[in-house]
């Protein structure tokens, strides 16, 4: 997992949305967020920088020390082939491209814009899902 410059953001890769608004997540992601197969899990809409949004599994949102409801958009299942399809009022289209990146602890975050993304390009190592 890359860590694009010192003090940043550590990264997993490149992520497609697929046409019927599906991501994947990388297998390092998926063991160090405690993700199961056929595990609910919810949707948050993503920061105004960085736009995209959040995955996370419903325990760890119960610890969180402030309250995401406002930042819920939905839930979804995901399964044995580490996919989660998107709820339809999630802000990414098919076709996009977003960085999936170590968010803080309570969600992976996916996101689709900003000096993150821009760095990243950057960066040819990074791989692709």
């Amino acid at each position: 997992m890359p860590l694009l410059v010192k003090g940043g953001k550590w990264v997993f890769g490149w992520v497609m949305v697929e046409p019927d608004a599906i991501i994947r997540i990388p297998p390092e992601a998926y063991v160090e967020y405690g993700f199961q197969a056929g595990e609910a899990v919810f949707i948050t809409r993503g920061s105004q920088t960085s736009g995209g949004l959040g995955v996370g599994r419903w325990e760890c949102l119960s610890h969180a020390q402030v309250s995401m409801q406002s930042r819920l958009i939905g839930q979804s299942r995901i399964n044995s082939e580490r996919q989660v399809v998107l709820p339809p009022n999630s802000s990414v289209m098919p076709g996009e491209r977003l960085l999936e990146v170590r968010g803080s602890g309570l969600a992976l975050g996916f996101i689709q814009r900003g000096m993150i993304t821009e760095e990243a390009l950057k960066h040819a190592e990074i791989e692709i899902f």
